[in-house]
């Protein structure tokens, strides 16, 4: 009871300090695995034993026997469910060809590059190596994102990475499970007629169930025959039912036929789709707390002493230095990305979750059926998934300086609503050459922004999630723009530090607009317009125009006349260079007003002549 009530505590604490010091939470997490289980077996307890010993003499401990493989089958059955859902069709068409190459060809070169590396370095069998590389094709969004998190850089070469992560993931366990699966039906033996039976069989076993269930779900749960309090507990019945039903009927096919569920619901259009994944992703984000401290602890030092080699070094440094670059500079070519961002796409892959995960439960799987070189498949994973987070923790923010992709100055703007009023500025900063995002909570508006081709997001500016979102790494700029005034003052007050550095504004309210005291300094555009008369304005006269300025004397006369006509409201100042300058509502971010500056507004034209 104290071993497993210390696991969760552990498990728990390491996903702190991972976001505590914004670092992907597998690396204290294995950790901690190994300070409780081989470290302190072999350093620490004295008698040889470890803290947490998962499974001791094959028969005691937490798991005795067989029951750590059946929890760990389990759990990695809900961990790919879970990534299943994330993989959207239509995200592959959408992202572009540089994303799509990468989980194609970049994947190819992994799968075959590291395959030929293990084999030869460490004279493992082709189906180990096969089996290996197939384990490390993958990044995950878990890893990318903490690293990533605070270093600005152009918003392609984020969305690059983050993509990648988070597509890679059910692809490259897929490829894993399948290369497993083609194994484990011969017992690492020669490959007969028969063994290809047994393979056909799990993939037909595993596909037709994965999509038959997940069909069958989807109906159970758009026509309403389960209550809606018991629908997240319903779909992990239903998942780990699929998961035991699969493979009592074909051996091991079970992964794979989650996996093809995931994906098939995660590309319905069930309108309970989104709850249902924050359910996962909450439960995956237990399950791997307790899994890698689990599969880490278990781990023996003779299992450590096998990578204890230069050939484990010269194995890493291909696969980082030689294979990563060669798939990414493939996957590139012919494409926008200058010299430099591939150097640093090419340098930052960490392995996550899914990697670790499949790796310990097929490694442990395969060696008790005796495969010959199992005992390596764990550790070599592992020293991978270690090495490459470690390597792009520390060094991603100095190399993104030393190749240049660091941005000196975040000019990007975070747009807060995604209104008619919202949609009409970011159309104008987008076209004037500014990288504007849109998060609002409403579906409708957010489909008319993409509808115009603005970035924008669904989102909740309640949730943190917002803040980890690598693809505003280049935000310095942070509007607020809701109808609801409380909203705005939170948004600045939440997001004022990451996305709104160089200027974080909002819409004054009705109430500060009546008592000039009252007026904040962060008040956007005018002191004389709140969200209401900027709809109105908006509604009568849906354009932006501009105006040549002479000097500051001109600017404050046509400020004047926006003061006292409601259906003018002053925006920005265009400089000589294209700049454009955010105006506040008490003027004092304007600086220089030179011949050959613009007023942009929003409004029925102005008379020139009459200024």
């Amino acid at each position: 009871m104290i071993e497993l009530a210390g696991i969760i505590i552990l498990g728990i604490l390491a996903q702190w300090v991972a976001w505590k010091f914004k670092i992907p939470a597998i690396l204290p997490l294995i950790l901690i695995g190994l300070l409780v289980g081989p470290i302190a077996a072999e350093f620490l307890s004295g008698d040889g034993t470890k803290w947490i010993e998962p499974i001791w003499n094959g028969d005691e401990g937490l798991f005795p026997g067989e029951s750590l493989f059946y929890f760990v089958s389990l759990a990695i059955s809900v961990i790919l469910f879970e990534g299943g859902l994330t993989l959207k069709m239509s995200e592959i068409k959408n992202v572009g060809p540089v994303i799509t190459k990468l989980i194609t060809i970049g994947s190819m070169v992994t799968f075959f590059g590291a395959a030929l590396a293990a084999h030869y370095i460490f004279d493992l069998s082709w189906q180990i190596s096969c089996l290996f590389s197939a384990l490390i094709i993958v990044t995950g969004p878990t890893v990318i994102t903490p690293i990533l998190r605070n270093i600005p850089m152009k918003k392609d070469i984020s969305a690059v990475l983050k993509w990648e992560g988070i597509l890679i993931d059910p692809i490259g366990a897929l490829v894993a499970v399948l290369v497993f699966e083609f194994i484990s039906v011969d017992a690492g033996g020669e490959f007969t007629k028969t063994a290809l039976i047994e393979f056909g069989k799990i993939v037909l076993f595993g596909s037709t169930f994965g999509f038959a269930f997940a069909h069958a779900m989807n109906f159970i749960i758009n026509n309403k025959w389960v209550p809606h309090y018991l629908l997240n507990v319903f779909a992990l019945a239903a998942v780990l039912g699929v998961f035991v039903l699969s493979d009592a009927f074909a051996h091991e096919s079970g992964l794979l036929a989650v996996v093809v569920m995931g994906m098939v619901l995660g590309n319905s259009k069930s309108p309970y789709l989104k709850e249902l994944l924050y359910f996962k992703e909450s439960l995956s984000v237990l399950l791997i707390s307790i899994l890698f401290i689990l599969l880490a602890a278990n781990i023996n030092v003779s299992d450590l002493m096998l990578i204890y080699d230069w050939k484990t070094l010269i194995l890493f440094s291909i696969i980082v230095f030689v294979i990563r670059p060669v798939g990414v500079f493939l996957s590139t070519y012919g494409s926008s990305l200058k010299l430099n961002e591939k150097f640093f796409i090419s340098w930052v892959g960490p392995r996550g979750i899914v990697a670790a995960g499949i790796a310990s439960l097929f490694g442990l799987k395969l060696a008790k059926e005796g495969v010959s070189g199992a005992e390596y498949i764990t550790p070599l994973v592992f020293m991978i998934v270690l090495g490459t987070v470690l390597l792009n923790a520390t060094t991603a923010r100095f190399f993104a300086k030393m190749v240049g992709v660091f941005l000196k100055k975040s000019e990007g703007i975070l747009i807060i609503g995604a209104s008619k009023v919202s949609r009409l500025l970011a159309h104008y900063l987008v076209t004037n050459g500014r990288n504007v995002v849109l998060i609002d909570s409403n579906e409708r508006n957010i489909k008319k922004a993409k509808d115009l081709g603005l970035t924008a997001m669904n989102a909740n500016i309640y949730s943190d999630n917002l803040m980890d979102d690598i693809e505003l790494n280049n935000v310095g700029y942070l509007m607020a723009l809701t109808i609801n005034s409380d909203i705005n003052k939170y948004a600045i007050n939440k997001f004022r530090k990451q996305f709104g550095e160089n200027g974080a504004f909002r819409l004054i309210s009705q109430e500060e607009m009546s008592d000039e005291q009252k007026c904040p300094k962060e008040g956007l555009f005018s002191k004389n317009d709140h969200y209401s008369m900027l709809s109105d304005v908006a509604k009568d006269h849906p354009s932006i125009q501009e105006i040549d300025l002479e000097n500051r004397e001109h600017y404050e006369s046509l400020i004047e006349i926006t003061n006292n006509d409601k259906d003018i409201i002053p925006l920005f100042i265009k400089d000589n260079d294209g700049e454009l300058h955010i105006i506040s509502s008490n003027n004092l971010n304007v600086d220089t007003i030179e011949e050959g500056f613009q007023l942009v507004y929003l409004g029925k034209p102005i008379d020139v002549e009459k200024v």
